[in-house]
C-alpha cells in the first residue's frame, strides 16, 4: 500500500506498516493494542491532551492545515457561545511561546513539513511522518507538548525517575525516524526535539541526542525493536495470543476474576 497524506493515519495501513505509536501500544499492553487495531475496542481516555498537541502541530505545519484541524474539531474545541475552550487557549500560548523563539524559527520553520518516510527495519516495513525535515542541513525536528518538561516519571527497569523523553518512548521514535530518513533519502540526519509545556507561562526548550548517554539510549531503542517486533507481527497476523497487562483501561474494562489474590500480594506502582 502506498502511503499518502490522506491515508497515512488510516487503520488499514497499520497492517502493512509498523509505526512508533503502534509499537509502543503493543509494548504497553498486547491485548489492548490488538483490540484497538482490530477495531474491537476504542480508548475511553480524554482526547483533549492529544487534540491540544495536534492543534499546536497543525499551526506550524501550514495555515491550511490549522484551519482544517479547527473546522474538523470545532465541537470539541469551542463552547456553545463560540469561545475557545481553556485547554486550547493554553495551546495558543504554547504556539506564541515557540513563535517567539529565534532558535525554533531558525531550525523548525525552514524544514519541509509532515514528510512521510518508510523503510525496512530488521525485516519489517515501518512508516513515519516527520514534523520538519531539512535534508540540506541534515537534521529533523519534532515538536513535543507536555505538562511539565522537568517532571520525572518512574521507570521500573531503571528504578528511578526519568525525563519525559525517555518515559514516553521518544528515543524509539527518534531512532526509527533517523533510520527511515536514511533509507528514504540516503541522508543521515540528526534528531532535535522542541518541547513546550502546558504551564502558565509556558516553558520550552530544545533537545539534541548527541551525548554518549543519548546515543546509548538510541541504540537500546533499536535493540528493543529488534527483540520484540517479530512477536508483534505474529500477534497482528493471529499467529500468537496477546498477553494482558492487567492494569490498562482495556484490561480493566474486560476483566474477569479467575482466582483470589492474597491481600499481601496486591501489586502496587
Amino acid at each position: 500500500m502506498e502511503l499518502t497524506a490522506e491515508n497515512y493515519y488510516d487503520n488499514a495501513t497499520s497492517f502493512d506498516y509498523m509505526s512508533t505509536s503502534l509499537y509502543k501500544d503493543f509494548r504497553r499492553c498486547e491485548a489492548f493494542a490488538l483490540a484497538k487495531l482490530n477495531g474491537e475496542y476504542m480508548p475511553v481516555m480524554d482526547p483533549t491532551a492529544l487534540l491540544v498537541g495536534n492543534y499546536v502541530h497543525s499551526y506550524f505545519e501550514s495555515e491550511t492545515s490549522h484551519s482544517a484541524f479547527i473546522e474538523k474539531n470545532k465541537d470539541a474545541m469551542m463552547t456553545k457561545s463560540g469561545a475557545l475552550r481553556a485547554p486550547y487557549k493554553v495551546g495558543d500560548n504554547m504556539i506564541k511561546c515557540l513563535e517567539a523563539d529565534q532558535v525554533f524559527n531558525n531550525l523548525y520553520s525552514v524544514g519541509e513539513k509532515e514528510v512521510i518516510v518508510t523503510g525496512d527495519i530488521f525485516g519489517h516495513q515501518w512508516k513515519g511522518k516527520i514534523d520538519s525535515l531539512n535534508l540540506d542541513k541534515q537534521y529533523f525536528c519534532d515538536i513535543k507538548t507536555t505538562a511539565d518538561i522537568h517532571k520525572g516519571f518512574w521507570d521500573k527497569d531503571e528504578r528511578r525517575k526519568v525525563p519525559f523523553i525517555k518515559a514516553y518512548g521518544y528515543y524509539i521514535q527518534m531512532a526509527v525516524y533517523t533510520e527511515l530518513i536514511k533509507q528514504t533519502f540516503g541522508v543521515e540526519c540528526q534528531p532535535f526535539i522542541f518541547a513546550v509545556s502546558k504551564q502558565t507561562p509556558c516553558d520550552h526548550d530544545a533537545f539534541s541526542f548527541n551525548s554518549e548517554q543519548d546515543q546509548e539510549y538510541l541504540k537500546e531503542a533499536l535493540e528493543d525493536v529488534k527483540e520484540h517486533q517479530d512477536h508483534i507481527a505474529d500477534l497482528i497476523a493471529g499467529r500468537a495470543e496477546p498477553e494482558r497487562c492487567g492494569h490498562c483501561e482495556y484490561c480493566r474494562a474486560t476483566k474477569q476474576i479467575t482466582a483470589f489474590t492474597s491481600a499481601a500480594d496486591i501489586e502496587v506502582e
